[in-house]
């Protein structure tokens, strides 16, 4: 409802007394989240680091490891938090809004139930961007780079006489009842993998040793060092996909409209590309897969701002006929 200037206003002591209530509340409500996210860190640690690993395997080096006791725990520890708090932000800004939602008016209401969706469904569009797209290439690119910078052949020379080589067989998957002694070379994980033993129930004890391709830099990346790059460019593509938010509240606030926005299109689109370049490797179909959505982020704000102008969102029927109710919000 819309606030009513007849009615008595809070004090200070009453206003922070209602925003202690919100706080618990909100810290109560994230209990159970936060419960879940520890029991499914591990998971979620193994969906962040699987871009990195699949492109490790692509070239061949699959480890990524550790540099001391704590840094995988620490990343367990970051990752479900973090989700905890992702997971529980609407319970969060529920609460926020509950405590500020009284002392505005109608129309300012309407603004703010139109943009949170919006804003959520445009951040998670670039995380799954990020991890479809964007990753991949830009993954590729620095492993492939790495590994053939100062790489230099193997001499090769006819074998001595007498000399023969042995024969390691080359399986695609481990046997099924090795026996202690027995080595071999898993093809899918390029291991090589020996039977150390067969504990009372017939469950093979096998250690391995990773095998690398030739390269000039060996790519063997930590946990810490890839969470820390997964997590800021989360960050970062969350944060560039609200571009149609922002020339959205630029339109609705009078500073652009939609002639200027088709008059500097030119200009966004070099914006775009410089940025791409900046931000992405130097290969092309990075820097094109990274330039087009920013353009078409920059034209989606012009095709929101036609579609809603301030006026129909703040005004009552406009937003009834799009609901279907005339008492909607």
């Amino acid at each position: 409802m819309a606030r009513n200037p007849n009615e008595s206003q809070m004090t200070l002591g009453e206003h922070l007394e209602e925003l202690r209530s919100r706080l618990i509340w909100a810290l109560l409500g994230l209990v159970p989240i936060v419960t879940v996210a520890f029991l499914q860190g591990e998971w979620l640690l193994a969906r962040i680091l699987a871009p990195a690993r699949r492109a490790l395997a692509a070239g061949e080096q699959f480890d990524i490891t550790a540099g001391s006791p704590l840094e995988t725990f620490s990343a367990f520890m970051r990752v479900s938090m973090i989700a905890a708090i992702v997971v529980g932000s609407p319970w969060i800004f529920y609460q926020l809004w509950r405590f500020v939602a009284p002392g505005l008016h109608r129309h300012e209401k309407r603004f703010a139930y139109f943009l949170v969706p919006l804003s959520g469904i445009l951040t998670a569009s670039g995380v799954v961007f990020l991890f479809t797209i964007v990753l991949p290439l830009i993954l590729r690119f620095l492993i492939a780079f790495g590994t053939n910078v100062g790489h230099e052949p193997i001499a090769t020379a006819p074998l001595s006489e007498g000399v023969t080589l042995p024969s390691i067989p080359i399986l695609k998957a481990d046997p099924t009842t090795p026996a202690p002694g027995n080595y071999w070379i898993n093809s899918e994980i390029h291991k090589l993998r020996v039977c150390m033993g067969v504990d009372a129930n017939g469950v093979a004890h096998v250690l391995s040793s990773p095998l690398y391709r030739d390269t000039g830099i060996l790519q063997q990346y930590r946990v810490g060092e890839v969470l820390s790059m997964m997590l800021t460019l989360i960050l970062a593509f969350a944060g560039a996909f609200q571009a149609p938010l922002v020339v959205l509240l630029l339109g609705w606030a009078g500073i652009v409209d939609r002639a200027f926005l088709a008059k500097y299109r030119r200009h966004a689109a070099l914006v775009c590309t410089v940025i791409a370049a900046l931000v992405m490797p130097g290969d092309p179909a990075s820097m094109i897969a990274m330039a087009v959505p920013l353009y078409l982020l920059y034209e989606l704000g012009g095709v929101l701002l036609w579609l809603f102008p301030a006026s129909r969102v703040a005004g009552r029927k406009p937003l009834a006929e799009l609901s279907g109710d005339e008492d909607a919000v």
